[in-house]
């Protein structure tokens, strides 16, 4: 029973490794990009912020845990998941089901393309956020994208040597990475203890409607990058198994949430901001520890683009069996289990990834086409899931008002997020080399912090 237990445990620290690298980074930008849509520290209030992260309960709650993992985990294809296992099960009830396959899958691989990027960019960011590396990094944009580059090429390199090595670190890294998600929310909570009023909905509608709230219901394309990993959740269905989700997964959204709301309630602690473009993330830590937490977040940003990388060529491997794309040479580097290399992926993924750096420069200007490649998916994921429900012989109630639910909320999310994409677009055409922090270089260095 003890050995059970061990390799139960084992299994799922691994699961966090493998499934939760691109949701488990979230925390490095989503707080960020809502401050700095109504206009920076200076600009939001109490309720902007209880509003905000109730925005962000409600939205992991109703897609991630309700949608993804108790409905979605449940639609397997003899234990595989994912947005073409779902559609190989559906197919026979129409051959326009292919259509939301497609675009569906071809919005995923763009994921595996705006998920390195972003991750990594946020965390190299975050160098700037450390006092004795400000003067170097802070508006120091070709710096930070020379560091970048040079860690995303280093990562589809050693693709080809397979990641076994690398992959056996993944599971206790990302369990150190929750866990410090977790006690740094804790710390920063136990300031501010009435921001646990986020949990009640009566927040989240009202600042969708409230005069304080600049963006409207355009928040939701910053609110929508909480939930960004949870169709990568049900794609990583096939290595690591249903039970692995369902035990890690509350341990997982405990971390998140509790880092959200320390976030939150940093921000409510600060008093006379100098700066009103800092990132929440970093500066709510201990100012001796930011360099660790830069260091930690690498190494978790690294780990969400090798776990997307991954599922970009189980992806294409699933299409090339479904006779949706022509066969490509395959490799397998590797003993681990269904790892598979793709040389031409790799070398599209990368010169792909490398460009949206250099044209989006900094991680901000990424979070808008990062949302929206994910709300496509989720839609598409939507109406074969509701195909899967009919074909279980599902009610016509229950499975009709799961597609309206599901499906205007990922409409909203979708709406917002190409918004907020189309405007980042058209100033990146006024301001392409500059980045989200050069606006404020008129404004003092220091920052406002709470005493440690």
């Amino acid at each position: 029973m003890e050995k059970k237990d061990k390799i139960r445990i084992g299994l799922a620290i691994g699961t966090l490794g493998i499934v939760y690298g691109d949701i488990g980074t979230s925390p490095l930008y989503v707080m960020k990009s809502i401050v700095a849509s109504n206009g920076g520290l200076n600009h939001v209030s109490e309720d902007y912020i209880i509003g905000s992260l109730s925005l962000i309960f409600w939205t992991l709650t109703l897609l991630t845990t309700i949608k993804y993992v108790i409905i979605a985990l449940r639609a397997d294809n003899h234990g595989e998941g994912g947005i073409f296992s779902l559609y190989a099960l559906v197919r026979k009830r129409g051959k326009w089901l292919v259509i939301p396959a497609m675009i569906g899958g071809a919005a995923l691989l763009a994921d595996g393309v705006l998920t390195p990027a972003v991750t990594v960019t946020s965390a190299i960011e975050g160098l700037e956020e450390i006092p004795a590396f400000e003067a170097l990094f802070t508006g120091n944009t070709t710096l930070i994208i020379t560091i970048v580059i040079i860690i995303l090429s280093g990562i589809f390199f050693i693709q080809r040597y397979g990641t076994m090595f690398i992959g056996r670190i993944f599971g206790p890294t990302m369990f150190l990475w929750f866990s410090i998600l977790g006690i740094l929310g804790i710390i920063n909570i136990l300031g501010e203890p009435s921001i646990f009023r986020a949990f009640s909905p009566y927040y989240a509608v009202e600042l969708l409607f409230s005069d304080q709230n600049k963006a409207g219901f355009l928040i939701l394309g910053s609110v929508f990058l909480a939930t960004t990993g949870a169709e990568a959740l049900y794609s990583d269905l096939g290595h690591v198994g249903r039970k692995n989700i369902y035990i890690t997964w509350p341990f997982v959204k405990i971390c998140l949430l509790l880092n959200y709301f320390g976030q939150g309630a940093w921000i409510l602690s600060l008093k006379n901001v100098d700066d009103p473009f800092v990132n929440p993330f970093f500066q709510s830590m201990p100012e001796q520890f930011i360099l660790y937490g830069v260091l930690i977040a690498t190494l978790a940003a690294i780990i969400a683009s090798q776990s997307l990388i991954s599922g970009a060529f189980t992806l294409v491997s699933e299409a090339i069996a479904l006779n949706l794309l022509p066969r490509l040479g395959i490799r397998y580097p590797s003993e681990t289990k269904g790892q598979v290399y793709i040389p031409t992926v790799t070398t599209v993924l990368w010169i792909a990834c490398i460009g949206v750096v250099l044209y989006f420069q900094d991680s901000s200007h990424m979070e808008a086409a990062y949302g929206l490649s994910i709300t496509v998916t989720m839609l598409m994921t939507t109406i074969l899931l509701f195909q899967f429900l009919r074909m279980k012989g599902r009610s016509v109630l229950m499975t009709t008002g799961i597609l309206l639910t599901f499906g205007v909320l990922e409409f909203a999310f979708f709406v917002s997020s190409a918004a907020k994409f189309m405007h980042g677009a058209s100033s990146l055409s006024s301001w392409p080399s500059q980045s989200w922090r050069s606006c404020t270089s008129g404004l003092p260095a220091t920052k406002s912090k709470p005493n440690w």
